[in-house]
């Protein structure tokens, strides 16, 4: 089995996410780089593990999770297509079985809340882990957030934990924000329909996602 760790040492899926990352920050975007890939793969496979799912089920997901941006190289728009492409030719170079190839493509070409749906539990983590990376170190300008709401919001997030209950069947999304930033309010602006394909992913792991801002559970 092709792993997580094989991937990471691909120079080619290195070098896609780095010139990928590049151009977002010339595009004005907060960070989808190194950092991003590695977060969202390990948040991906911890939550499958923590619901008592397979280890290669888990693996799976935590490649999908490093590469499900490596599509931004080309362009912003349609990029969960591009990456699922993308992440074909290098997954099978590494000689990865075909199946799962083809559910690490669908699971990647679903992680967008454009037209995204988790459609299986390998897409469902990576969905749950894309989106709950919000946090202040993703803002590349901080001088900038007075302009830019989607920086703003971001930068206001002091600290932010993904937790799974396995036991009552919860997935949480734990914010404090700095409300003196931006108001609660802004973040609904701008991530609503993040927590609504997240909501959708928690269900098809059969559990509730929920919401809390300071302290505050709001969904």
């Amino acid at each position: 089995m092709v792993t997580l760790r094989e991937v990471k040492k691909d120079p080619e899926a290195k070098a896609l996410i780095t010139e990928a990352d590049r151009q977002l920050a010339i595009l004005g975007y907060t960070e989808h780089g190194h950092r991003h890939a590695r977060l969202v793969a390990k948040n991906s496979r911890s939550i499958l593990i923590q619901l008592g799912y397979d280890e290669k089920v888990a693996e799976l997901s935590a490649i999908a999770g490093y590469l499900h941006d490596i599509g931004n190289v080309v362009n912003r728009q349609a990029h969960e297509r591009t990456s699922a492409l993308l992440a074909r030719e290098i997954l099978v170079r590494l000689g990865m079985e075909f199946g799962e190839v083809a559910q690490i493509m669908a699971a990647i070409g679903n992680h967008h809340e454009e037209g995204g749906n988790p459609v299986s539990e390998i897409a469902a983590a990576l969905i749950l882990a894309d989106k709950a990376d919000v946090h202040r170190s993703r803002v590349r300008n901080p001088a900038l957030i007075k302009f830019d709401i989607h920086d703003r919001v971001n930068f206001a997030v002091k600290k932010s934990t993904l937790s799974v209950d396995s036991v009552n069947h919860r997935i949480v999304f734990d914010l404090h924000v700095d409300t003196g930033i931006a108001p609660v309010m802004e973040y609904f602006e701008i991530f609503l329909s993040r927590m609504l394909i997240s909501r959708r992913a928690a269900d098809f792991l059969r559990c509730r996602f929920e919401l809390v801002i300071n302290g505050t559970k709001l969904v």
